[in-house]
């Protein structure tokens, strides 16, 4: 099997035919499953269950295969009589009429196992060329798991609330605010990091929901333990968890009424994952990953600027607001109003121009200081009378 080649999705539901004993598993067994196979922590480094495949996956088709066998193990508990490839593209198509248009391009036409696996292939890999090939998307891939509960959801009920995928999304950005504030000593990485998780959101909100009712909105025990695991997962960030981390932890999992035995688990299960496979995850075998990222997608966005810098530079023309604002940029710092509004009317322009369409995916709008950092030099000398030409 080949999850990188067309008909993947059909030769590994050939093999599941083959070793049905992991769908009759408990839901805590299968989650603990997953987990252990990286696909929590958003670094998969082996199948969630023991399937004859010769040949090695890389960590993306391990991701994409994860995923889907944990969509596929929820359909099966859920005793859905929707055929499963039916049923997944239905639920990616109510996500799409709730404006998440991630796969507005690949829902028409007739359902088929072909049309899933382009769906799965656009959730897991945003392509090598926007985020740079050394970044591993481990945040975005850590959040793949929420797709896992909406889809639960949407099973129980047919439909899928925008409320439930807004509250969930709320409850993990307050819940991992609080962990990086529980850290004794919060660097410059944890900030980065925060940045990054938040543009990984569908429903993202400049407003983080107090901790009280991000607790709240956790209802069912997947939810709790998913929750739980990702705070864990972030106080690994520097590689170790102090005190006030720990503290933090058995607290979140006392807030959450989940059993004392349950949080040390998972306390420890962070601890032996990182640590058994610290040479082999990119958030570990990096000094700063986040640092990498800018580093390398500072050249990208320079080569895209300039290759679009007449038809970018009539586009700022139009926009008076705008031009004024950037201009403004270059002798003061702006305002958090107008940084905002420097942002928005950026991403419009953006959308119409074909090559900058990579601000748009997520993780794009962090790019954005970089553009800001290249525009002045686009704009008529006037308006920099203290720049030096290099």
């Amino acid at each position: 099997m080949n999850p990188s080649a067309q008909g993947w999705i059909k030769k590994l539901l050939l093999h599941v035919s083959k070793n049905r004993a992991f769908l009759d598993l408990k839901e805590t067994n299968f989650y603990a499953a997953l987990r252990a196979s990286g696909f929590i922590y958003g670094s998969n480094l082996k199948l969630v269950i023991d399937l004859d495949i010769n040949n090695v996956l890389s960590e993306e088709e391990l991701s994409k295969t994860n995923l889907l066998l944990a969509l596929l193990f929820t359909h099966h508990k859920s005793k859905s009589e929707v055929d499963f490839i039916d049923s997944v593209i239905n639920f990616y198509t109510e996500i799409n009429e709730l404006k998440t248009s991630f796969f507005q391009e690949l829902l028409g036409g007739k359902k088929s196992s072909e049309q899933l696996e382009k769906i799965i292939h656009k959730r897991i890999q945003i392509d090598a060329n926007v985020l740079t090939k050394n970044f591993k998307y481990f945040i975005i891939n850590a959040l793949l798991y929420i797709d896992v509960l909406a889809y639960q959801e949407y099973l129980k009920k047919q439909s899928i609330s925008i409320e439930y995928l807004k509250n969930l999304e709320a409850s993990i950005e307050s819940i991992i605010l609080n962990v990086l504030n529980s850290k004794a000593k919060i660097n410059t990485y944890d900030s980065s990091l925060i940045k990054l998780l938040e543009s990984s959101f569908r429903y993202h909100n400049s407003n983080p929901l107090e901790y009280a009712n991000a607790i709240k909105n956790i209802k069912s025990n997947l939810e709790k333990s998913y929750l739980l695991d990702l705070a864990c997962m972030a106080t690994w960030t520097d590689k170790k968890i102090d005190k006030s981390e720990q503290r933090f932890l058995i607290k979140l999992g006392t807030d959450l009424e989940i059993a004392k035995d349950r949080i040390k688990e998972s306390i420890s299960s962070i601890n032996l994952f990182y640590s058994l496979n610290k040479n082999n995850i990119a958030l570990l075998s990096s000094k700063n990953i986040v640092q990498s990222f800018y580093n390398n997608s500072s050249k990208m966005v320079t080569k895209l600027i300039k290759r679009n810098s007449k038809r970018l530079y009539q586009e700022l023309k139009d926009s008076k607001e705008l031009m004024v604002l950037l201009t403004q940029s270059t002798v003061r710092d702006l305002n958090e109003e107008e940084q905002k509004k420097v942002q928005d009317q950026l991403l419009d322009i953006f959308k119409s121009i074909p090559s900058l369409a990579i601000f748009m995916l997520p993780g794009g709008a962090l790019l954005l200081p970089l553009v800001v950092k290249f525009i002045p030099k686009l704009l008529p000398s006037a308006f920099d009378e203290n720049r030096i030409d290099d």
